[in-house]
């Protein structure tokens, strides 16, 4: 399960991507720095054990209310992330310690962050997609074609189950890749078709490589001597 990172002074990293105006009006709101990204509508596991933030994890179970997931980068935070709601809590331990389960709710930009708080916070402007250009059909059936061929693939899902009824298939599609990197531009691309695209072309690449991978990993074994060396 992620875990929290980050202490001392922290700065928003930008990535050279041009910022957006938020469609709602600021919010405050506790942010959760981690090595992850992600989605609306996707589940995220986390393991809690920090005091600051199992204290602000109580407090969004007894109010109902979402706190924010940033990417969390070695000199500070990205400037989109994704609020999420603790959906259950699985298991709590003696010293405090809990497991639970949360959902991607909200996107957002972060703004100017307040710091004078054990948990960090900020300035938040949430937006959703922008461009309602209808999909293409062959884009989305491209995207579960290759989806279909991961998910071939010995490489563990740590998030769940995608739902592919989702009208925002592509959060579902990618939650489970690696390039955090890559995810945190799908996070901020507004189109649906945009990300399609994006998702086929990165995925085009990726599922032939991971099967040469574990092609390779399947042969590899049986190269050389199973047994003894000849003369031991």
């Amino acid at each position: 399960m992620p875990v929290p990172l980050l202490s001392g002074k922290v700065y928003i990293v930008g990535f050279g991507l041009k910022r957006h105006n938020g469609t709602m009006a600021a919010a405050l709101i506790p942010l959760f720095p981690l090595e992850v990204v992600v989605f609306p509508r996707t589940a995220l596991p986390l393991h809690i054990f920090e005091e600051r933030y199992k204290k602000m994890v109580t407090e969004a179970i007894a109010g109902a209310s979402e706190f924010g997931v940033v990417l969390a980068k070695a000199n500070g935070i990205v400037n989109a992330g994704c609020t999420v709601t603790v959906e259950k809590l699985v298991q709590t331990y003696a010293d405090g310690r809990m497991d639970i389960l949360t959902r991607g709710h909200r996107r957002f930009e972060v703004g100017a962050l307040d710091q004078e708080l054990e948990i960090l916070r900020a300035e938040v402007r949430y937006f959703d997609d922008d461009d309602f250009t209808p999909v293409p059909a062959e884009l989305r059936q491209q995207a579960i074609a290759y989806f279909v061929e991961m998910s071939k693939l010995e490489s563990p899902r740590g998030r769940g189950e995608a739902d592919l009824s989702d009208p925002q298939i592509s959060f579902q599609l990618a939650q489970d890749l690696p390039d955090l990197d890559f995810l945190h531009s799908l996070l901020r691309q507004r189109s649906e078709a945009g990300r399609l695209r994006e998702l086929n072309q990165y995925l085009s690449r990726y599922v032939p490589r991971q099967q040469r991978i574990e092609k390779v990993k399947s042969i590899a074994p049986t190269n050389g001597f199973a047994g003894k060396h000849p003369g031991h």
